[in-house]
């Protein structure tokens, strides 16, 4: 907007940042970031930091915090920027919200996963006594700054990872993007979701399914920022997953652990006749495609047993379980006895 530039050139006080960096996208990308800055005269300080799971803890929340104490911010007008993948923006969020109350912070996803889900909504939080999460609060960002250019540097695994929460939408809300996932799946993988010219029958199979998967997240979430109705589509996958996740660390992926979550609810939408035979294939098939598991050993019946106690705990004593009901639609149910629990889960296993 030219007025805004034209009033933040003008004034005499030379802008400030205060930046978080994860420390492998500051290896690839911190020598330009550290040249915008410079280019465009701003006073910066950029924090690099190994930011992962085993790491996303209060500890490093607290090591942000002493580090934009000594820098020194303006609460209302200079914002945190974050860059990195989920955790990063996860952690980065946390820090700002408990700074002086709430700062503001930009989030600028740089895998697949943070740019299709943790670029999304309100939420931020660390891992506590080894449960994900488990501290944390719902201050959504001033913005979210997108560019899949970031996706070109990460690895195969991360691209099929991002694309378990992807699938999750299309399989709660969206038949088009599951047909998108079908028939390019194996392309957005080899192609790292760049646009690429020369590929025709293709169309513009990156941009259509991120801006799908982005703009079905929002529709869910928009209205329901702070969860205040628990019953929640965007839940699918993350029943199971989060104890199976913190439990074989770091052996699965978030998206991963979220996909074997999914392909097990697959087979108990399946158990309770929700799910034809050929739909429960076509969904298992397409995960397969994506590259992603569709079941680990770790997932045992007890810990799914464990997992569940624990959602009944935190989400008003109902299991609140989203299920798909064919492809692209979905429902929220509370009824779905043990024993077709299990009966699921032994035919999974089986298969």
């Amino acid at each position: 907007d030219p007025q805004e530039k034209e009033l933040a050139t003008a004034s005499k006080r030379r802008l400030r940042r205060f930046i978080v960096i994860d420390e492998v996208v500051d290896k690839l990308y911190g020598s330009k970031v550290r040249a915008y800055f410079e280019e465009n005269n701003v006073q910066h300080k950029i924090l690099a930091l190994p930011t992962t799971e085993e790491t996303k803890s209060m500890d490093l929340v607290l090591n942000i915090l002493h580090e934009v104490q000594s820098f020194g911010l303006d609460r209302r007008t200079e914002p945190i920027i974050a860059i990195g993948g989920g955790v990063c923006l996860d952690i980065v969020g946390l820090a700002a919200s408990l700074y002086r109350r709430r700062t503001p912070y930009i989030r600028v996803p740089t895998t697949l996963l943070s740019y299709v889900d943790a670029s999304v909504g309100a939420k931020n939080g660390v891992n506590f006594l080894q449960c994900k999460n488990k501290l944390g609060g719902y201050t959504p960002p001033v913005a979210s700054f997108l560019d899949r250019s970031f996706i070109r540097s990460i690895p195969r695994r991360h691209i099929s990872n991002g694309l378990g929460e992807i699938l999750k939408m299309a399989l709660m809300k969206h038949k088009g993007l599951f047909d998108l996932l079908k028939k390019h799946g194996k392309y957005l993988l080899d192609t790292k979701f760049q646009s690429c010219n020369g590929f025709a029958h293709h169309g513009d199979a990156a941009l259509q399914t991120t801006r799908i998967a982005i703009e079905t997240m929002l529709e869910e979430l928009a209205p329901n920022l702070w969860e205040d109705d628990l019953d929640r589509l965007v839940d699918f996958g993350h029943l199971i997953s989060p104890e199976l996740e913190m439990r074989v660390l770091p052996s699965l992926m978030h998206g991963e652990a979220v996909n074997i979550d999914m392909a097990f609810m697959t087979y108990v939408a399946h158990a309770r006749g929700l799910l034809g035979a050929e739909e429960k294939e076509q969904i298992l098939q397409c995960m397969q495609g994506l590259e992603l598991p569709v079941w680990h050993s770790g997932c045992s019946w007890a810990l799914i047993q464990r997992a569940l106690r624990e959602r009944l705990k935190h989400s008003g004593g109902q299991t609140r379980m989203p299920l798909p009901t064919g492809l692209g639609v979905a429902d929220i149910f509370n009824d779905t006895s043990e024993e077709t629990l299990e009966r699921a889960y032994k035919l999974w296993v089986k298969d």
